[in-house]
């Protein structure tokens, strides 16, 4: 019984300590060519950003920042946005999930000449997870961040997780 219990519990150490923190997830995926702003920065009063969000329609309807402009991934068009956000020296702060499609976005931004264009550093996760409000589609407070998968969801630590793109409720 005793090697039982040292087997299983062998097994859960290393898993938790094979999973990558949310720094070596960005690290791994970005190329930090877009400087990260942190959730703290952001939400000091003085920090007055244009808010893009990087994901899909469906993820922004289910919440997303408040006076987030949608600019999504799949379909992202820099013609389209550089209508909505002519001053190319406004602050912009692209967004996503975690902070990895919104690199993809905020570099085709920067190379279009905007300026002063950040990646929020764990994107909209790491936003609900440091208790910061998200907003329904109809413009309240919610609860509720659409987390695509299951992989994708265990970065999303607070608030609570959909996963389909048509949510009910």
């Amino acid at each position: 019984m005793k090697q039982l219990l040292l087997i299983v519990f062998s097994i859960i150490a290393f898993k938790a300590s094979s999973q990558e923190s949310l720094s070596e997830l960005l690290k791994k995926s970005n190329t930090e060519s877009v400087p990260y702003i942190s959730v703290q920065e952001l939400a000091m009063p003085k920090t007055k950003a244009v808010l893009l969000d990087a994901r899909e329609f469906a993820e922004y309807k289910v919440s997303h920042l408040e006076n987030a402009i949608h600019v999504g991934y799949d379909f992202f068009d820099i013609n389209s946005t550089q209508k909505k956000l002519t001053d190319k020296s406004a602050t912009i702060v692209v967004y996503c999930s975690l902070g990895i499609r919104s690199e993809d976005v905020a570099e085709q931004l920067k190379k279009s000449g905007y300026t002063n264009v950040f990646n929020l550093y764990g994107g909209i996760f790491e936003w609900k997870n440091k208790n910061r409000k998200v907003y329904s589609s109809e413009g309240k407070p919610t609860e509720k961040v659409h987390v695509f998968s299951e992989e994708w969801g265990k970065w999303l630590t607070k608030g609570e997780k959909i996963y389909n793109s048509n949510p009910k409720n």
